[in-house]
């Protein structure tokens, strides 16, 4: 399985990219108000890249033995996931007005630079590290 560590990196990368930059085009409509956030298509393949994401995710954790109990940035970044989750249902579904969407997409968004901060610097402080 090990021999497979790039290609799956560069998946979960790959499905880490698509996430976002789909993520901040219906994060964009939400807050226009778009009629095109109600398509099926845009309310089901958020939830196959994601899921992608997070079983390749843990797919690499396991391959990797990398366990958030043992790596404070593995955990850091599951608890930040969590708070994007729910920053990202503010910002496309739950916001009551077009500006807490924007502001809680930003927040989301930011979030997410945190996550990708501590994965490259294997450390809770992020990009601070």
């Amino acid at each position: 399985m090990i021999e497979h560590y790039a290609l799956i990196k560069h998946l979960h990368v790959t499905a880490a990219s698509l996430s976002l930059l789909f993520f901040m085009l219906r994060a964009w409509w939400s807050v226009r108000e778009a009629a095109v956030l109600k398509a099926r298509w845009v309310r089901v393949v958020p939830h196959l890249i994601d899921t992608t994401l997070l079983v390749l995710g843990v797919v690499l954790m396991v391959m990797l033995s990398l366990w958030p109990h043992q790596h404070p940035w593995l955990a850091a970044k599951l608890i930040a996931l969590l708070a994007y989750i729910g920053l990202g249902t503010l910002a496309i579904k739950r916001g009551r007005t077009p500006r807490a969407r924007a502001i809680a997409a930003l927040a989301a968004v930011l979030t997410f630079a945190y996550m990708l901060g501590a994965a490259i610097r294997h450390s809770p402080l992020s990009w601070l590290a």
